[in-house]
């Protein structure tokens, strides 16, 4: 069974320009065409797109992607290296969640401040936006430590 590029759209939810871009960074592999020049996917490519966007739902790089594909199309070996590509994720997601916690704080504590009565050059919204030495968690972007300030 053949699928043209709009089924394989329409069954995995990834849009056409991704699919393509996705043959041309080498994670699909180019498909066959038909006398039309149309391209003519097989199950094999439904079932590998399928792998890429759930990666990609999990946040997964394109880099990692292509490393774990690489290792799916050799399954004599070991999954170590998968399980360390899957551990960088998480520790990454980790970290995302630690720096939005402290968004989450920070952000809580401003508008706590804050009782949105009287004008804005009284307002510790404002105040606090324009003077980051107010703030009591580290926040900014890349910032790596992300615990309150003393």
């Amino acid at each position: 069974m053949f699928f043209s590029i709009g089924d394989l759209a329409r069954q995995t939810g990834v849009k056409v320009p991704t699919i393509r871009y996705y043959e041309i960074r080498g994670l699909l592999e180019a498909p066959k065409r038909s006398a039309g020049n149309q391209r003519r996917y097989e199950q094999p490519d439904l079932e590998r797109l399928q792998f890429i966007r759930h990666a990609r739902d999990l946040g997964f790089s394109l880099e990692a992607i292509a490393q774990l594909i690489e290792l799916q199309d050799h399954p004599d070996r070991s999954c170590d290296a998968a399980t360390r590509i899957a551990q960088g994720q998480l520790d990454a997601v980790r970290q995302k969640i630690r720096r939005l916690r402290a968004l989450e704080a920070e952000l809580h504590r401003i508008t706590e401040g804050c009782t949105g009565e009287g004008v804005s050059r009284e307002c510790y919204v404002l105040e606090s936006l324009a003077d980051h030495d107010l703030c009591e968690h580290d926040h900014a972007p890349g910032s790596s430590v992300l615990t309150q300030s003393t």
